[in-house]
């Protein structure tokens, strides 16, 4: 127990350097540690000045690049930004998904070379339901019932069938969706929007956002740094349907349209370009075949939108611009003609650009939402909160100042307690802190007010241990044991305890973790990983210190 070869003495330095090495980047701002910032487009002067400041500082930063660079990344209560907790109507989830078999059901029916079934349009009726009338009845109802299960598709990764089928009468069928099916459909588009809603806010995979699930149909989003409530609703309140239509932007024919009605096949629509244009109803190529989005610039070098079609849209875009050379066709985002270029050459590649009156930030947001695809459905917003930082600056400082009186009362409290004894529980207790921190800022956590508290937490669990070795090396003393059995008997004794202690404690910060969010979440890694460094620093770090104290000095009693 009192025993430290020279590789259990290297490791444990090996331990406390590293811990200190990511912790040291907390005390530096990011241009000095060589980090460029991301440029988010802001128009704001102190956005601005912020942004050169940092780019200047890690032009000329020396910071070697083998260093570690991450910081604690400070959570929404610290540094200010905006929370939205949001909900999916699992109704509207249901009947956006019927409505995308609609086709297949009218296409499976009248299947080509077959006699027709039906013979108009199946629409959707409330919602939920699809009411399908047969031309003949008697002879037609099983093989169309049989076609209809073929193409009963399942939700999501479950087992359970999108569509319920009966017959009803003579000639009609009903289709239904099941309320087993739309439980499963409320979570396949949780799951869903909440990768989408992180796309379209993160599409970098930079921000330090939180997107957490609540309940079956609820997501929680949390943006640290975020100062514009208003833009993440606009973005997230987008479809994102995109299509790629045939266009006609002849002043005649949309006078026509406006004056009566479009031509069958066709509908007139809000155009950039145009203030209204007349667009071909069936698309041809959709937001699926898009691959990749970003912004660009055009020509003029002003903000434009540049994305990238898949290998087999490629193909499918390099016939329908060579058939239709002198054409227009519309790129449709949402019900809008968001441009309508003329095509005057086959386009090769798959390369396509949107242009338009485009803020960088407008062109950025637009090629995130083009980019994550469309919802599933709308999303409401039922609670936003905005968190100033100046707020969050109040909050560091007020739990800075609380983490430092903790640590001087505990260590005055040791130091009267157990002497000299004590001190090496108070250096062992500042090593607990900043290996603490340094495996925050390894991890990339983030510290949030309750993450504080779990900080402060630690700080007095920390001694909690030494207190009880310290004790039991007094009974020790007093039954006339010599200090270094004394430390000996200690320590061995008290080694059940203390891991009981800790175990009991780390089992409840893990079901914390699992079933709590955000705030709950941060406390509960805070608590964890305190947890493991401060029975590492107790147990380990302060019996070095007081092996070496007793190798040094070689005292006849501990003071104490």
């Amino acid at each position: 127990m009192l025993n430290f070869p020279a590789w259990k003495v290297a490791l444990i330095s090996l331990v406390l350097l590293w811990g200190g090495l990511l912790a040291l980047p907390n005390l530096f701002s990011d241009g000095f540690l060589g980090v460029e910032p991301r440029d988010t487009g802001a128009t704001d002067p102190q956005a601005i000045a912020a942004y050169q400041k940092q780019m200047a500082e890690a032009d000329v930063s020396w910071w070697p690049g083998f260093m570690p660079t991450n910081k604690l990344n400070l959570g929404l209560d610290l540094q200010g930004g905006v929370y939205l907790l949001m909900e999916i109507d699992p109704s509207e989830v249901a009947a956006n998904r019927l409505e995308t078999v609609q086709r297949d059901i009218q296409d499976v029916l009248n299947a080509r070379g077959d006699r027709e079934l039906i013979t108009r349009e199946v629409p959707v009726q409330n919602g939920d339901r699809l009411t399908i009338e047969l031309l003949q009845g008697d002879t037609q109802m099983a093989e169309a019932l049989r076609r209809l299960r073929q193409i009963n598709p399942n939700v999501g990764q479950t087992q359970t069938k999108l569509m319920t089928i009966n017959q009803s009468g003579d000639r009609f069928i009903q289709i239904t969706v099941s309320a087993s099916a739309r439980t499963a459909l409320a979570s396949d588009a949780q799951s869903k929007m909440m990768e989408i809603v992180r796309r379209r806010i993160d599409p970098d995979g930079v921000s330090e956002i939180s997107i957490t699930p609540q309940g079956t149909s609820r997501i929680i989003l949390e943006a640290p740094g975020e100062a514009n409530p208003r833009r993440i609703k606009d973005i997230l309140s987008r479809a994102g349907r995109l299509t790629f239509n045939m266009a006609d932007v002849s002043g005649s024919a949309i006078e026509v349209a406006r004056a009566s009605r479009p031509r069958p096949g066709w509908e007139l629509v809000e155009s950039l370009d145009y203030g209204q244009t007349l667009i071909r109803k069936v698309p041809e190529m959709t937001g699926s075949d898009v691959a990749s989005a970003n912004r660009g610039f055009d020509q003029a070098n002003r903000p434009a939108v540049n994305f990238t079609l898949t290998g087999i849209a490629k193909t499918k875009f390099y016939n329908l611009t060579r058939n239709n050379r002198d054409k227009y066709f519309a790129i449709v985002l949402d019900g809008v003609a968001m441009s309508v270029p003329r095509i005057n050459e086959p386009i090769p590649g798959g390369n396509v650009q949107i242009t338009g009156s485009f803020t960088l930030e407008e062109a950025d947001d637009l090629a995130a939402i083009i980019s994550a695809g469309e919802l599933p459905a709308k999303l409401n917003f039922l609670e936003e909160r905005t968190v100033g930082p100046q707020l969050g600056k109040e909050s560091i400082a007020a739990g800075s100042r609380a983490s430092m009186y903790g640590l001087a009362l505990v260590a005055l409290f040791m130091i009267l307690a157990y002497g000299l004894v004590g001190s090496f529980a108070v250096g062992s207790l500042i090593t607990n802190i900043v290996l603490l921190v340094g495996a925050l800022s390894g991890f990339g956590a983030t510290l949030t007010l309750p993450g504080i508290a779990g900080i402060i937490l630690t700080i007095g669990m920390a001694v909690d241990a030494n207190v009880i070795v310290f004790e039991r090396i007094r009974e020790e003393q007093r039954a006339g044991r010599s200090p270094a059995t004394a430390i000996q008997a200690g320590y061995e004794r008290a080694l059940s305890t203390i891991l009981d202690a800790n175990i009991t404690t780390f089992i409840a910060a893990s079901i914390l973790y699992m079933l709590g969010s955000g705030p709950v979440k941060g406390f509960a890694v805070t608590l964890a990983v305190g947890i493991i460094t401060s029975v590492f620093t107790a147990f380990i770090v302060t019996r070095w210190f007081t092996v070496m104290y007793l190798r040094w000095r070689r005292p006849k009693r501990l003071a104490m």
